[in-house]
């Protein structure tokens, strides 16, 4: 452990850059406690905070750019890549679509407070269109943020810190095994989060072709899009409705069958609202497996964004 201290001591801002490099990129490692420890070893170490906190805004910036570059590249197929490999839960995409989108750019200043949001805030600025003067304005003002409050805690705390860190090196390989438990359970952690989330996603779903056939028949059910607005404009189903949480809570139940969609991994966001329906008395609700884009890739046609989406009020809500 003493050597671990030695290596931090001489090569904090290495480590602390390669950290929040790794941790921005998407790793599960947090860079935050880092911080937190090298800003507490500022009188003993031979960096000042000033260079502390450029590195780490460095490191931010330079991974949180490449995830912007990329959703200007890939748009939103970046967006359910990136959800699909993260240890987040699934509806993270949709829940940051709201977030920037009502708030723009500065929601990245306090995008790296909020789990799962920061890697996926950048792609999804790419994604919008944000201008790059913008986006690398308000995201460094946020890495700055974010980074120098870990320092400032770690210099206001450095007693405690110091002594904390004292009890591990008495403790030695054990200190360090302790550290990697702690890490471990910290992925584990994570990693069982989504797959209790995944196991409570367990539903019936409706296939694309089944769909078809049924719209085909004649017998049209009702389709409820559950994307945003963004991702709406990009094309929907045919007919399909646009469903919110307010107006689930003043829905009456319909006697027609519901199909929801989205287009995340595990169907996630359209399970959740297919529960929610089914909570709320609708008896037979399918999430669409595979989503718009399972329906896409069946070579289905989609409208277009020349007119809204209509609100849930049709044929869904009854006033």
């Amino acid at each position: 452990m003493q050597s671990i201290l030695q290596l931090i001591e001489e090569y904090g801002l290495a480590i602390v850059f390669l950290n929040v490099l790794v941790e921005q990129a998407g790793a599960p490692i947090p860079a935050y406690p880092i911080l937190v420890i090298t800003g507490a070893l500022l009188d003993t170490s031979g960096y000042s905070a000033f260079a502390l906190l450029g590195v780490a805004v460095f490191g931010a910036l330079l991974a949180d750019l490449g995830w912007y570059l990329a959703g200007r590249r890939y748009g939103r197929k970046m967006l359910t890549t990136l959800c699909r490999i993260s240890l987040s839960p699934d509806s993270c995409v949709r829940q940051t679509e709201s977030i920037y989108l009502r708030w723009g750019p500065p929601s990245l200043m306090v995008a790296k407070f909020i789990p799962g949001f920061a890697s996926i805030a950048s792609v999804l600025a790419g994604a919008v269109g944000t201008p790059k003067r913008s986006f690398l304005l308000f995201d460094s003002i946020g890495a700055a943020i974010w980074a120098g409050s870990a320092i400032y805690l770690g210099s206001l705390f450095s007693t405690a810190v110091d002594e904390l860190l004292d009890v591990l090196i008495n403790l030695g390989l054990l200190g360090v095994l302790l550290l990697g438990i702690a890490l471990a359970l910290f992925v584990a952690n994570k990693w069982w989060q989504r797959k209790r989330f995944i196991k409570s996603l367990s539903m019936e779903r409706v296939s694309v072709s089944e769909l078809h056939d049924m719209l085909e028949s004649g017998n049209h059910p009702i389709i409820v899009d559950v994307r945003s607005p963004l991702a709406q404009g990009q094309g929907r189903i045919p007919g399909a409705i646009f469903l919110t949480a307010g107006d689930i809570a003043r829905s009456e139940v319909p006697a027609s069958e519901v199909i929801v969609y989205c287009d995340c991994p595990n169907d996630a966001s359209a399970a959740v609202v297919a529960k929610q329906l089914m909570q709320k008395g609708y008896g037979r609700v399918r999430p669409l497996a595979g989503g718009i884009a399972a329906w896409v890739d069946a070579g289905h046609s989609i409208e277009g964004d020349t007119e809204p989406p209509l609100q849930g009020d049709l044929p869904l809500i009854q006033h």
